[in-house]
Order: C-alpha cells, then structure tokens, then sequence
C-alpha cells in the first residue's frame, strides 16, 4: 500500500555562509535545498521538529508549501550530525507524480519468531537493509514486508523471493542480491585459558574444615 501524503511548510532563505548557517541551526531550524522539474533551485529554512515529523510520519511524497505554492517533493539527500543525530541539511526533489521515479525502500522482516531456524536457535541476520525501486511518487511504500516463516538453519533469502506492491519494480538483481541468512547458533565453548584460570583459582582456595592435609 502506498504510503499517505504529508505536508511540510518551508521559507526562502539566503545562502551567506556557514556562520549564517550555523546560527539557523542554533535557532532550531534547518537548511534545505529543493530542486529538479523546470524550476531553479530555491533555498529554504524549515523548522528542525515539523520536518523531523514530516519524515517520520509522512510518505515518500510530501506536499512541499513554499512561498504558498504546493509542491509534490521526495527527499532526495540528507545530512545528520555524526554524534547528536540532528539534521543537518536536507535536499527535496520536485516530482511529477505521474512519472514513475527510482527510490530506495526498507525492506522489513515479519513473522521471524515463526520460523524453524530461529526456534532452533538460528540467528537472522539482515544483509541487506534498502532496495532500490521505481514506482510512481504516490505508489513508493514506507516499507516492504517480507515473510520469513518458513526459513532453516543456514538458509540464504534472495530478493527473488521478495513479492513487490502492484505498481512497484524492483531494480536490484533478483538471483544475486542477498537479503538474508540464518546464521546456526553460536556455542559456547571455554577456551584452554579460561579452563586454565578457573583450575589456579580452586586450587588456591583454602582447604575447608575437616579436610585433611598430607
């Protein structure tokens, strides 16, 4: 299912340089850039919360307000700060939604507690966290559910048993792109070290009441 609109509110902003970006930032906004179609690039400020819930809780589509005109955007690029997290910069494609458009798409276990090899003791392990789709703007979902019910021991999951949405392509290689494996489960077996250490420890302890001494 296609994920719902969202819309976003933005202000023109003039470019003058990282200390004016700075002191936005400080100022609980963020800079932007939204670009392509037949417009010229137009710099923007939004606020750092209402963009935050715009990408948490909207679609791949958000109805960009600018100047107030409507937009359909996706968001093309992001930068966050590497320790905080905070958002940094972010760039906005306009789109035309009837032009089919490639995006990048979690893909989502379900249904994992199920599944032989992990009752068995099996560590899934997801190799491949995004696959690359083309779809119209309106049909890119948030997510793609896969079922790994049925997956054992040392199985290896592909793309190729990944079934799309009605109106989405997959663009990545079916046979070759690996989403998963079930790892068998880890054994925990004492190195001669630790067997070692622990042998010095008991025969250091002292002899205990009524045991006899030669």
């Amino acid at each position: 299912m296609a994920a719902e609109e969202t819309t976003l509110t933005v202000a023109p902003r003039e470019i003058e340089g990282s200390r004016s970006t700075r002191r936005l930032r400080r100022s609980g906004f963020v800079p932007g850039i939204v670009y392509g179609g037949d417009a010229d690039p137009v710099p923007f400020q939004v606020d750092a919360r209402e963009l935050r819930n715009a990408l948490a809780h909207g679609g791949a589509v958000i109805q960009l307000t600018l100047d107030g005109a409507q937009t359909p955007v996706v968001l093309k690029d992001h930068h966050r700060h590497p320790v905080t997290g905070n958002m940094l910069h972010v760039d906005l494609l306009r789109v035309d939604l009837s032009q089919r458009i490639h995006a990048t798409v979690v893909v989502e276990f379900v249904n994992a507690d199920d599944a032989p090899g992990i009752k068995s003791g099996g560590v899934l392990e997801q190799v491949t966290r995004e696959i690359n789709i083309e779809a119209l703007p309106n049909e890119i979902p948030d997510v793609i559910e896969l079922d790994v019910s049925k997956v054992e021991v040392g199985d290896t999951v592909y793309l190729s048993a990944l079934t799309p949405p009605s109106g989405v392509t997959l663009l990545d290689d079916l046979e070759e792109t690996v989403l998963a494996s079930v790892l068998a489960p880890k054994l925990s077996v004492e190195s001669e070290d630790e067997i070692e250490t622990e042998t010095e420890v008991a025969s250091d302890r002292p002899a205990a009441e009524g045991d006899s001494a030669e």
